[in-house]
């Protein structure tokens, strides 16, 4: 009898544990069934993709832009751990800093088509970026700088300090100073802030990284999708504070980074809708998600030297609903409506305030409460490009709003909209964010948007 009962115990102990391993099988590969299709690459492939895009950004993007600027001779200086931003999109993907003080030149020979890229430095700087400093020759670093202008004679010398652009304000007062001293007084006239070209430089996006931006945004979209599922989130237990960390963990675990740290919050009948500064700084952090809410999300990621930043919403459905209610339908449809209104507007030359305040007319004009605040996005998540709209400047933008729209730049198409809702008795925020790209061929999402809220659980 004793051996009986501990068989019997043991056979139910072996089918338990096999039910639970099923049960924790099925649950990972569920996890990972949203992001089946995207194959993150190593490290070493990574490496192979920034470096092949940086050899035809130096090669195409470069030359256009500096014809573009009627700059004829860059210079960037940066040391190391206290880099120029701008001078960080240029190291190889085997350079996470800068060595000593490294300093770059590019000359462009308009009449003879050439490109000279040089590094006043003791090394190397890639495959495409030779060294032309001679240490045992010329000791000092600033001399050899000057023998390199000297010898090329430029028109324009182009750096890069600026009163607007943090991104592109990158020379430090140490070696602005150094650098003014050194140079000859017959140069000192030709040294102008770079703004334009480092501008066009950050903000403008080659074929090859739009496939790549394609695949990233959808990534981003996928995870969002699977943190708005009952995988994640399980009404009247899970957090905000619950997604939003899982989101962070998630990135981490496939070997991404985000560059913000994501926010969730909950709009719902009853609570009244916060101000502007409550939504963006002030959220409460660790609110429990229940049937009948409104959540919205801010995410985005770093990969290959891209940032995504994706605004999504979902509903939290009812027992008796099968679908989100048809009030909540329309409300999401007119934040759908201000994005075409205001991408519609995109003109090349026009400046971001102009296309602010034509958007803003257009949609008040049709019964809208919009609000835009749309950023650059590329290889920094608010990037240096034409702002179009802050979030508490929606007369416009002095400086950064004053800059022009160019061809073949990416931004996130970050707005909302006011509706009033009778059925909760209160205003609600569509808040919606997208990447979006601006090119000859007009205006593109770079994949998708969202048009439907997404429903948790789902339902068909």
């Amino acid at each position: 009898m004793s051996i009986f009962y501990n068989n019997l115990v043991l056979q139910e102990s072996i089918i338990i544990f096999f039910s639970l391993l099923m049960k924790k099988i099925i649950f990972v590969v569920l996890s990972f069934s949203y992001l089946s299709n995207a194959q993150i690459l190593s490290e070493r492939e990574r490496a192979g993709v920034i470096d092949m895009v940086l050899e035809e950004r130096f090669n195409t993007i470069l030359p256009q832009l500096m014809d573009r600027t009627e700059i004829d001779m860059w210079i960037l200086i940066s040391r190391e751990y206290n880099e120029d931003p701008v001078l960080r999109t240029m190291l190889p993907s085997t350079w996470l800093n800068a060595r000593r003080r490294t300093i770059l030149v590019f000359y462009r020979n308009k009449d003879k088509n050439t490109i000279e890229k040089l590094a006043v430095a003791r090394y190397n700087i890639g495959k495409y970026i030779d060294s032309a400093w001679d240490k045992e020759k010329q000791p000092d670093q600033w001399k050899a700088l000057v023998d390199i202008i000297t010898k090329r004679d430029p028109s324009v010398i182009g750096i890069n300090y600026s009163e607007n652009f943090g991104i592109v304000d990158g020379i430090v007062k140490t070696d602005y100073e150094a650098f003014m001293k050194v140079l000859p007084e017959a140069y000192k006239p030709k040294v102008i802030s770079a703004e334009k070209l480092a501008v066009g430089w950050i903000e403008t996006r080659t074929e090859q990284e739009m496939e790549i931006y394609k695949d990233l945004v959808k990534i981003t979209h996928d995870i969002i999708a699977e943190a708005f599922s009952t995988l994640v989130i399980q009404p009247g237990t899970t957090t905000t504070d619950d997604v939003v960390w899982w989101l962070r963990q998630k990135a981490t675990d496939m070997g991404l980074e985000t560059w913000f740290h994501p926010t969730v919050d909950i709009q719902r009948s009853g609570e009244v809708l916060q101000s502007h500064i409550t939504s963006f700084s002030d959220r409460p952090k660790d609110k429990i998600i229940r049937p009948g809410d409104l959540i919205h999300c801010d995410f985005g990621i770093t990969y290959l030297r891209l940032n995504t930043d994706c605004q999504q919403h979902a509903y939290i459905l009812k027992n008796n609903e099968t679908a989100p209610p048809d009030y909540l339908v329309k409300a999401f449809a007119a934040g759908n409506r201000v994005q075409d209104i205001f991408t519609s507007n995109f003109e090349t030359g026009k400046t971001g305030n102009e296309i602010l305040l034509k958007s803003l007319e257009q949609g008040k004009l049709e019964g809208l409460q919009p609000a835009i605040y749309t950023h650059p996005l590329g290889v920094y998540g608010h990037s240096a490009g034409s702002t179009i709209g802050m979030w508490d400047a929606q007369d416009g933008v002095p400086g950064t709003g004053d800059y022009p729209l160019y061809d073949n730049t990416v931004y996130a198409i970050e707005l909302n909209t006011t509706v009033t809702l009778p059925e909760w008795k209160k205003n609600i925020r569509i808040m919606l964010e997208e990447a979006g790209f601006w090119g000859k061929d007009g205006f593109r999402y770079v994949n998708e948007r969202q048009t439907e809220l997404i429903t948790i659980p789902k339902r068909e």
